[in-house]
């Protein structure tokens, strides 16, 4: 009978994973492992089901992005080339929904009834989320606020929920942390959308407001949008899709003139703030609220 020798079955995993493999070779902030370690604080489950955990997490954000890379059709990602550009767009897409099968056998290895009940749910609602932000972008629909933070809690908030949705399964800790989850996804994505027109540190490691050459609503696009109606500058600098630098520095200006960034600095104080509380209310944890006063210097120092 033919078969496979192992040595061949290696190179072709080794083949399958080579853009995944790709995009781990420079890591991100990390901030999703932290605030596991963060939450285990509370809810104490044994290491190795904290692994896989913290396992499943790191393969379906990083997933998640070489997709949102070809969806987004960006040039950069954490400073090097997006993968797709590298490997192609079909291998890519490959790589990355065998991680999410690979993610998802590791949750089957956690061996508990609800772990693909909480799987499930919540990647059904990160992909909603995702495609109402591809749907406006592409048919340039300005969602209002509430649209958009409820898009966030689907597609941000999600791999923050499932993280913790499976340790709860372990722990004896059952409280609600539903609300400072989806709080966080929303801080999180707020300060994210913040930080990529306006941070220093964004310009290093993507191409300089990469959001308005993707064509995105961001949170400040979105207040700059509607907070004057009456011109319709910025949509039509974000219908172009620019590359240009002037003309995006240009429509900086424009978002700095109708306020846009005070505002979006004044949400993320609000939602610091109701953060903190929240955990407070929850019993404090020192390590998560060392997690939120990090994140808040990129917009404190703007002040």
């Amino acid at each position: 009978m033919w078969s496979i020798s192992k040595e061949n079955l290696k190179i072709r995993r080794e083949i399958l994973l080579e853009p995944y493999k790709y995009i781990l070779q420079v890591p991100g902030k990390q901030v999703r492992e932290t605030l596991i370690q963060a939450f285990n604080v509370w809810l104490k489950i044994p290491e190795d089901k904290l692994k896989i955990i913290a396992d499943v997490v790191k393969m379906l954000h990083n997933s998640s992005l070489l997709i949102d890379d070809i969806e987004d059709n960006s040039k950069l990602r954490r400073g090097i080339p997006v993968a797709h550009t590298i490997y192609g767009v079909a291998q890519t897409i490959n790589s990355a929904n065998y991680i999410y099968f690979k993610a998802l056998e590791k949750v089957l290895s956690l061996n508990h009834p609800e772990c693909i009940h909480v799987f499930t749910e919540e990647l059904l609602e990160l992909h909603r989320g995702q495609g109402m932000d591809i749907y406006w972008r592409d048919s340039y629909t300005c969602p209002t606020e509430e649209e958009y933070r409820d898009m966030v809690r689907k597609k941000t908030g999600g791999l923050f929920r499932v993280a913790v949705r499976l340790m709860q399964l372990f722990s004896e800790n059952k409280s609600d942390f539903l609300p400072l989850l989806d709080m966080l996804g929303l801080y999180f994505q707020i300060r994210d959308d913040y930080a990529n027109l306006l941070s220093e540190e964004y310009k290093e490691n993507k191409s300089f407001c990469e959001d308005l050459t993707e064509g995105k609503f961001s949170f400040p696009i979105i207040h700059g949008i509607r907070g004057d109606p009456s011109s319709k500058k910025i949509m039509n600098i974000l219908k172009q899709r620019t590359e240009d630098i002037d003309m995006k520095k240009y429509c900086v200006d424009c978002l700095k003139q109708v306020g846009s960034f005070s505002y979006t600095r004044e949400v993320l104080r609000e939602l610091e703030t109701s953060a903190l509380q929240l955990i407070r209310n929850l019993g404090g944890n020192s390590q998560l609220t060392k997690v939120v006063s990090h994140l808040s210097k990129i917009y404190n120092n703007d002040m």
